[in-house]
């Protein structure tokens, strides 16, 4: 590597400035200092400023509109914004009324469990949830997690159809639980572990896993593998096509296939046309089913839904494993397909709450998106999360507030009230196309191209995710997600950037000399920048990346004939914080250095740090003259020192 190098160009008048010198902050009190990171990790002061100075009914009124945003915004509600929402909740309930048949099928459920999740969740979310626009439900992503999950316990779902369900039902409880755990304890921060990269390629893998597993209904295969990587599912498909195959089926699945994908790209095109999308699904159905019924192709091997039960959701508490080995099983499925269902709401309700300029509160969302997985767990409905392609619909349909899931909720009752016997000769086929036209856009090749261009390791990560979830099982690919997001947390962690420092010319700013080419070093003394707290996990990297900037200055300095470093200057401003073991390590780089006759110089330490070297007797040892408050008074102060003869 080559480094910058030369004399500096600085002239010194015959008096030097005044240099202000970097002052002990007050000692803190131990017990405080904890409560203060207790309370800022876990209990922010952002709910509680409400209830000062405020009466007892007030505070009460306060407390419950703090877990029930509807009474704070329901004040101002008014009959233009329902406007907005009754036609918002109408357009998502033609969407969501197919889109539910088709995704208990993904879950290996039956076809009206999909349509409960659809009428008790979104009205608990409703009356508990702070976003405008997220729309809740099933959704492709949890639906297939959580159907692989449960299948990988009780393989035959159709044999052992109740055992089934009440694990279904049993997961879902659990992963309302972690959902409001995570929300109630302000430990929403444990989601963000999960990175953007990961997440993109966990979805896009997801989303080519359920578009493969969809062939068996377009294409109207009966034995169809139940393993859902790429290898067994192609190899299924194959192994079908010269008598498994049903050409009825291909035509109509197909055909509605071609009509989805055409009306999504006039929707994108032109968002004034965003319903012509929207209402598709629904068309598709009801166009399809009265085909197949007059014409009765279910005769010549075309598979039909038969029958969705008729009524609300039944009570379900009583299926729920209470104890037994399926409790045990039930919280391992549900904390995963709960984290999973979490990520996907948050990170839907965070962008649009950008678009429309609000805040959203996350600790509030997961409670209540735990909130109404509880009690759909006892409603007979399967994990429900935010939809993207629903709340994009709910969006561009003029939603004014949660309502929309109110009415979406409505018209889902209507649906399983009086609705649900109509749906039996709709082809599996067109619910097979219904969910490969949803999943497309869970594929995006703009942000992998991103991804590329920005950070190589992000592409690692995301690559890694979506072939772990093609190539194997959508929980391998979860777990993969996870382990490179959290590998690349250690290495930023254990192998912290640090940078060698130049003056800028004319001025007294010191840059990266590899980011400005004019920078130019300070003879006789090394400027060091460290860009991260100094901890145990990274403390001997740093010293020894320290010394080897050391040794690479000092073979410059020889090969240019100059004299060597007398001083090393570490710039400590972007050191937020260090630990014993940091403090260590500078000791032993302080002894290093004084073994070679140079000076550890510190320059700008934070509060924090200052406070700790301070305690730890660093101080002393290396002396307050070589603690500065900027590199640029510490090289003030010591560039005379440098011409000073040996």
């Amino acid at each position: 590597m080559e480094i910058a190098s030369g004399p500096s160009s600085r002239r010194h008048s015959g008096r030097l400035p005044h240099i202000h010198k970097v002052e002990r902050p007050p000692k803190q009190n131990l017990l405080r200092d904890i409560q203060d990171s207790l309370k800022e990790t876990f209990f922010s002061d952002e709910p509680l400023r409400p209830y000062k100075d405020q009466p007892g009914p007030r505070k009460f009124l306060i407390f419950l509109q703090h877990f029930f945003p509807i009474l704070e915004w329901g004040r101002t509600y008014n009959l233009s914004k329902f406007k907005g929402d009754l036609i918002a909740g109408l357009t998502i309930a033609s969407l969501c009324v197919p889109q539910d048949i088709a995704y208990a099928k993904l879950a290996n459920l039956e076809p009206q469990y999909g349509l409960y999740s659809s009428f008790v969740p979104p009205l608990i979310y409703a009356f508990m949830g702070s976003s405008r626009d997220i729309a809740i439900g099933p959704v492709a992503v949890v639906s297939l997690l959580l159907g692989t999950l449960l299948q990988n316990e009780i393989p035959d779902s159709q044999a052992n159809k109740l055992a089934y369900r009440r694990l279904a039902f049993t997961a879902t409880f659990f992963a309302g639980i972690t959902q409001f755990a995570l929300g109630f304890f302000r430990l929403g921060f444990l989601i963000d572990f999960l990175s953007h990269a990961a997440i993109v390629g966990f979805m896009a893998g997801a989303a080519v896993t359920i578009a493969l597993q969809q062939l068996k209904g377009l294409l109207g295969i009966k034995n169809f593998t139940k393993k859902t990587d790429i290898v067994s599912v192609m190899r299924s498909v194959w192994s079908a096509a010269h008598h498994g195959w049903n050409w009825q089926t291909m035509v109509i699945g197909l055909s509605f296939l071609a009509f989805l994908l055409f009306t999504k790209y006039i929707g994108k095109k032109n968002k004034k046309f965003f319903w012509v999308a929207a209402i598709a699904p629904l068309s598709s159905v009801v166009i399809a089913t009265f085909f197949v019924g007059i014409t009765h192709a279910e005769k010549q091997g075309v598979s039909i839904v038969r029958h969705i039960d008729r009524g609300i959701n039944p009570s379900s508490f009583h299926e729920i494993h209470w104890t037994g080995e399926f409790l045990l099983k039930g919280l391992r499925i549900g904390v995963v397909a709960g984290m999973v269902a979490l990520t996907e709401a948050v990170a839907i309700g965070r962008t649009f709450a950008a678009m429309k300029d609000y805040q959203l509160d996350g600790n509030k969302e997961m409670v209540a998106l735990g909130s109404m997985n509880i009690v759909g767990s006892m409603t007979s409905c399967y994990v429900a999360t935010g939809s993207f392609s629903r709340s994009a619909v709910n969006f561009m349909a003029g939603c004014k507030t949660a309502v929309s899931n109110i009415v979406m909720s409505c018209v889902v009752l209507l649906t399983l009230v009086l609705i649900t016997p109509l749906f039996k000769y709709t082809p599996n086929a067109v619910l097979a196309s219904i969910i490969i036209a949803a999943v497309v856009g869970l594929v995006d090749i703009g942000a992998v191209i991103l991804l590329w261009k920005i950070d190589k390791f992000d592409f690692v990560a995301c690559m890694g995710a979506f072939f772990g979830v093609i190539f194997k099982s959508v929980e391998i690919g979860l777990l993969i997600a996870v382990a490179i997001s959290f590998a690349k947390i250690l290495l930023q962690v254990t192998r912290p950037r640090t940078a060698l420092l130049g003056k800028l010319p004319g001025t007294n700013v010191y840059r990266n000399v590899e980011q400005y080419s004019n920078a130019t070093t300070v003879p006789g003394i090394l400027i060091i920048r460290v860009d991260s707290a100094i901890y145990f996990s990274n403390s001997n990297y740093i010293k020894e990346r320290i010394l080897r900037w050391l040794g690479n200055e000092e073979e410059e300095a020889k090969k240019l004939n100059q004299s060597g470093i007398q001083f090393i200057v570490i710039e400590m401003s972007p050191v937020t914080d260090i630990d014993t073991s940091g403090i260590h390590s500078f000791e032993e780089l302080h002894k290093t250095l004084q073994n070679r006759e140079l000076q550890l110089v510190l320059a700008n330490p934070a509060p924090i740090v200052i406070e700790k070297l301070y305690e730890s007797k660093f101080v002393n040892l290396i002396g307050e003259d070589n603690i500065f408050l900027s590199v640029a008074d510490a090289v003030t102060t010591l560039t005379p020192k440098t011409q000073e003869p040996a």
